[in-house]
């Protein structure tokens, strides 16, 4: 598929209703309710406080495909771009047309609703769900198994979303996308079921890199049979790690959105239309490596040393607020800024000419008498 006909998708089936990083189940509820003339939606379970967990079931063909969407409640970008792939498939075109005959897809759209509604990584019991993959402690947790063990997926697909301080490598350049075709043994070893999982990753590799050039990654592969996504490659099901990193000024994640919706439409598309045994797998080795490299603020170039500022993303009446922090004073050189700002050679200080320190939540610093907004 070319890159012009996966934008132009994207444009006709954006879901725009949902927009922005704090989506939860009051805003998917009346989408399903749509979606349920068209597809199979299923309450499958509730969430500790009670909240139901949707799936949903559509296609004909005999490759199974499992996917799962906000296992961390504040990780939302692969929900949107979740219901921008439904809108396509529900309706009548060439593509859904091929992916439907070959494929049957089913979707739990937001594993975690309490994380969701609280904008936290966590459930309500304080678990994070990718760490309870033997345990099955909580409710959400044995949905997904369940789920797991009554589909019999060929393919699944987990769903994430990651922080801005990732680099594509060693490298200036933002980690927009990340995947990882997760290990299976304590050895890491290369197995045939991590190879068709890297073949699939190869190929949305090729597309990104035509759009996004170097922002791409692979996420660390080191084993935790308690995470689900080893855990269900040890199952030998081809498991495939989607993570939604940062575009430059991207904060709403609206543009890592197309990109993610892009990879799910082409993998798919390419589950549909291949018989896949790994063989071209090769790419997969040369993405690079994820590194922690950025900060979204350093302002450089003081009287001292370097000013590294991290947004902390915290829900205030209902509404998602990005807040600087001063997160690191030192030397920086070896470290990116999405932003930079130059102080000259000036001292750095927060209102009212107070010194700042590590830990301070500041709206703005003051650099030679002038007053320098650091909120988005």
């Amino acid at each position: 598929m070319q890159v012009e006909t996966l934008k132009s998708l994207f444009k006709s089936y954006k879901e725009t209703s949902l927009f922005g990083r704090y989506i939860h189940h009051d805003d998917i509820a009346p989408l399903l309710k749509e979606l349920s003339k068209k597809m199979h939606v299923n309450s499958i379970g509730k969430s500790v406080n009670g909240i139901p967990i949707h799936d949903i079931t559509f296609g004909l063909g005999p490759k199974k495909i499992l996917m799962w969407s906000q296992m961390h409640g504040n990780e939302s970008t692969t929900t949107k771009a979740v219901f921008d792939l439904l809108n396509l498939l529900s309706e009548e075109n060439p593509v859904s047309k091929t992916i439907l005959e070959q494929c049957t897809i089913k979707i739990i759209p937001i594993l975690n609703p309490d994380g969701a509604r609280a904008y936290t990584r966590l459930n309500a019991n304080e678990i994070d769900l990718n760490r309870d993959a033997q345990e099955l402690s909580q409710p959400e947790s044995r949905v997904l198994r369940n789920v797991f063990e009554d589909f019999k997926p060929h393919y699944c697909y987990n769903l994430h979303g990651q922080r801005t301080l990732f680099s594509a490598g060693k490298t200036n350049n933002s980690a927009t996308v990340s995947f990882l075709a997760p290990a299976q043994d304590e050895a890491r070893n290369v197995t045939s079921t991590r190879k068709v999982a890297m073949e699939i990753i190869a190929v949305m590799n090729k597309n990104l890199q035509k759009q996004i050039a170097d922002q791409v990654g692979i996420y660390d592969d080191g084993f935790n049979i308690n995470c689900v996504g080893d855990a269900f490659q040890s199952a030998n099901v081809p498991t495939i790690l989607f993570e939604a990193g940062h575009y430059k000024d991207d904060y709403s994640r609206e543009l890592t959105r197309e990109f993610i919706f892009q990879s799910l439409l082409l993998s798919t598309s390419y589950i549909a239309q291949h018989s896949i045994d790994g063989e071209f797998s090769e790419s997969y080795f040369y993405i690079p490596k994820n590194e922690k490299l950025f900060y979204d603020i350093i302002i450089r170039n003081t009287n001292e040393k370097d000013i590294a500022i991290q947004y902390q993303e915290k829900l205030v009446r209902g509404l998602l607020k990005f807040i600087p922090k001063i997160e690191k004073i030192s030397n920086l050189h070896n470290f990116y800024g999405h932003r930079e700002i130059n102080a000259n050679g000036y001292r750095v200080l927060g209102g009212k000419g107070v010194r700042i320190s590590e830990g301070n939540e500041i709206d703005f610093v003051e650099i030679n008498n002038n007053e320098i907004l650091l909120n988005l």
